[in-house]
């Protein structure tokens, strides 16, 4: 069975930093693009960063300069590393594993940017 589970979340101030984990069970991280992305309040759910299996990383450009995505594929976790976090990035972050039409969601982890 296919599992995302994403940690890491919480609050932070603007201008703070925060490191966002995926960890990725059922034997799929080896063969599947992992990505990242965001909902907020009243929002569609929108793409922040991508990382195929060759580490290609692709950015929203909202993000570009602040925020690094990783993987580390001996312990199937994907990783968001934010930075200079603004107010607009408070949103429900998604942990996404795709391969062609397969594709698997985590359950969210909530990132609140506020003083």
């Amino acid at each position: 069975q296919v599992q995302l589970v994403e940690s890491g979340g919480g609050l932070v101030q603007p201008g703070g930093s925060l490191r966002l984990s995926c960890a990725v069970s059922g034997n799929i991280f080896s063969s599947y693009a992992m990505g990242w992305y965001r909902q907020a309040p009243g929002k569609q759910r929108e793409l922040v960063a991508t990382i195929t299996l060759g580490g290609n990383t692709n950015y929203a450009d909202s993000v570009k300069g602040r925020f690094t995505i990783s993987r580390d594929n001996t312990k199937n976790t994907v990783y968001l590393q934010m930075n200079s976090l603004k107010p607009e990035d408070t949103a429900v972050y998604y942990c996404n594993a795709k391969r062609g039409p397969f594709s698997h969601w985590g359950q969210g982890t909530q990132v609140t940017v506020s003083s």
